[in-house]
C-alpha cells in the first residue's frame, strides 16, 4: 500500500477516533451527572442524547459544506468542534450548559460520518477501499475502547466529585492533535474535479495515490470521474426515483445498525451489567472488555471486508446478533445473569464484525459521484436519528420493562435484518465507484 495513501487516510479517519470517544465517554459520568443535578428520568434522557440530537443535525446538514468547501476543510473544523464540546462538557455549570456542550461535539459528530468515509473512499483503489474506508470504523471502536479505560482510570484515580469532568474534559487533547494533522491532508481528487473544476489538481493527487499508474490510466480516470461527477453537483437534485435503490438501501443498513441496540448497550453498558449484580467498580471493568471485543472484532472484520465482501460480513453478523441478542433474553428471563456478560461480549463481536465493518464503507460507495455527499449525510442522519431516538427513551424503559422484553425487540430487529441482507443488499467489494451505478440501474437522465 502506498504510504501517502495510507497516511491520508488514518488521518481522516481520526475523525472516528475522537466520534468513538466523544459519543462513549458519557456512559461512564451519566449516573453522577443524574445525581449532581437531581435529574428525573426525561430530563436524564435528553442531556445523554443531547450530542445524537447534534449528530442527527450534523449528518442532516453535513454533506453542505463537505460539497461546497471541500472535504479537506471540512474535516479541519470538525476537531474544532470536538474541542470546544470537550472543554465546555468539563465545565458545565449545570445541565443546559452541559446539553449545549454535548450538542456541539455531535454536531462535530454527524459531520464526521458523512465527510471522513467520503473523502477515503474518494482517494482509495477499489480493491483496497473496504480497509481503507474501514478504518474510520476501526478508529471509532479504538475511540470507545480509549474512552473506556479512560473512563475506569479516572473513576479510580480521581475524586469522585469531579471525575465525570476529566473524564469528558480529557477529550480535548486528542481533538488539537487532530486538526494539527488535518493540514498536512489534501483535497479529495474527485471534489477537486467535480466541484472546483480543477483537473490537473486532481489528476495530481491521484498520481500520488497511484505512482505505478501510466500517464494514459491517470486521464481515463480523470475523464471517468468528471463525466460521472458532472459539472453541476452541487445543484443535482438527491430525491428522485433514479436514486430510490441507493436511498433505500442507505436508509435501511442504518435503520438496522441502530435497531440492534448497539448504541443503548454502549452508553449504558455500566447500568446493564449492574443489573446483573456487579457493582459500579466491576462494571466499568466490563465496559473496558466491551471496548477490547469490539476493537479486536472490528479488525478482524477490516482485514475481511475485502476479501469475503460486504455481504458476507452482514451474513456473519446477523446470525452473531440473533443469537447473542436470544441468549441475552432468556438469560434476564430466567435470571440466569452469569452468562450475560458473555452475551453482551459475542453481541460485540457479532456487531464488530458486521454492521460495524460494513455500514459507512456501503454508504460512501452505492452513490455516484454527484450525489456522494448527499447520500452519505442521507444514510448518517438516518443512523443517528434513531439513536437519538433509542438513547432518549432509553432511561424510561429501562425503568418500566424488564430488560429481557427490551433484548427480545432487539433479537426480532435483527430477524429482519438476515432477511433484508439475504434478499436485497447488493455486493459492492472490487467494483469502482464510478461504475457502482451501473451495477445498481443508476441512469443519468
Amino acid at each position: 500500500m502506498n504510504p501517502r495513501l495510507f497516511i491520508w487516510s488514518l488521518t481522516s479517519a481520526l475523525a472516528g477516533f475522537l466520534f468513538g470517544f466523544d459519543t462513549i465517554v458519557i456512559s461512564g459520568a451519566e449516573q453522577d451527572i443524574q445525581t449532581l443535578w437531581r435529574l428525573d428520568g426525561i430530563t436524564h434522557g435528553i442531556c445523554m442524547s443531547a450530542a445524537l440530537w447534534g449528530t442527527v443535525l450534523g449528518a442532516v446538514f453535513g454533506g453542505v459544506p463537505t460539497e461546497r468547501f471541500g472535504r479537506r476543510k471540512t474535516l479541519l473544523w470538525i476537531g474544532c468542534l470536538y474541542f470546544v464540546s470537550a472543554i465546555g462538557s468539563a465545565l458545565a455549570v449545570d445541565p443546559y450548559t452541559f446539553m449545549l456542550a454535548r450538542f456541539i461535539g455531535g454536531v462535530g459528530v454527524g459531520i464526521a460520518t458523512v465527510a471522513s468515509p467520503l473523502y477515503i473512499a474518494e482517494i482509495a483503489p477499489p480493491g483496497l477501499r473496504g480497509r481503507l474506508a474501514g478504518m474510520f470504523q476501526f478508529n471509532i471502536v479504538f475511540g470507545i475502547l480509549v474512552a473506556f479505560v479512560s473512563n475506569y482510570l479516572i473513576g479510580n484515580y480521581v475524586d469522585a466529585a469531579i471525575a465525570w469532568r476529566w473524564m469528558l474534559g480529557v477529550e480535548a487533547i486528542p481533538a488539537i492533535i487532530y486538526t494539527v494533522m488535518c493540514f498536512t491532508i489534501p483535497e479529495s481528487p474527485r471534489w477537486l474535479i467535480t466541484h472546483g473544476g480543477r483537473s490537473d489538481a486532481g489528476r495530481d493527487v491521484f498520481a500520488s495515490v497511484n505512482p505505478d499508474f501510466s500517464t494514459q490510466q491517470l486521464t481515463d480516470l480523470v475523464e471517468s470521474v468528471r463525466t460521472s461527477g458532472g459539472e453541476a453537483s452541487t445543484n443535482a437534485a438527491f430525491f428522485t426515483p433514479r436514486l430510490r435503490k441507493p436511498i433505500t438501501l442507505a436508509f435501511l443498513i442504518a435503520f438496522f445498525n441502530q435497531l440492534s441496540g448497539i448504541n443503548a448497550i454502549l452508553y449504558f453498558a455500566p447500568r446493564i451489567f449492574e443489573w446483573t449484580g456487579l457493582g459500579e467498580r466491576a462494571a466499568l471493568l466490563q465496559s473496558v472488555g466491551i471496548g477490547i471485543t469490539n476493537l479486536i472484532f472490528t479488525y478482524l472484520g477490516l482485514w475481511l471486508i475485502d476479501r469475503l465482501g460486504r455481504r458476507t460480513l452482514m451474513f456473519i453478523g446477523s446470525f452473531g446478533y440473533i443469537g447473542s441478542l436470544g441468549l441475552c433474553t432468556w438469560a434476564f428471563w430466567t435470571e440466569t445473569f452469569q452468562i450475560v456478560p458473555a452475551c453482551i461480549f459475542a453481541f460485540i463481536a457479532a456487531h464488530a464484525i458486521g454492521q460495524g465493518a460494513v455500514i459507512w464503507v456501503f454508504i460512501s460507495e452505492i452513490f455516484p459521484n454527484r450525489h456522494r455527499a448527499a447520500g452519505q449525510a442521507w444514510g448518517s442522519s438516518t443512523h443517528w436519528l434513531f439513536a437519538a431516538l433509542l438513547t432518549l427513551v432509553f432511561p424510561t424503559l429501562a425503568a418500566r420493562l424488564p430488560p429481557a422484553a427490551i433484548f427480545a425487540v432487539f433479537a426480532a430487529m435483527m430477524v429482519l435484518q438476515l432477511v433484508w441482507v439475504k434478499f436485497f443488499m447488493p455486493e459492492t467489494k472490487g467494483v469502482p465507484l464510478e461504475e457502482m451505478q451501473a451495477r445498481l440501474g443508476i441512469v443519468d437522465p
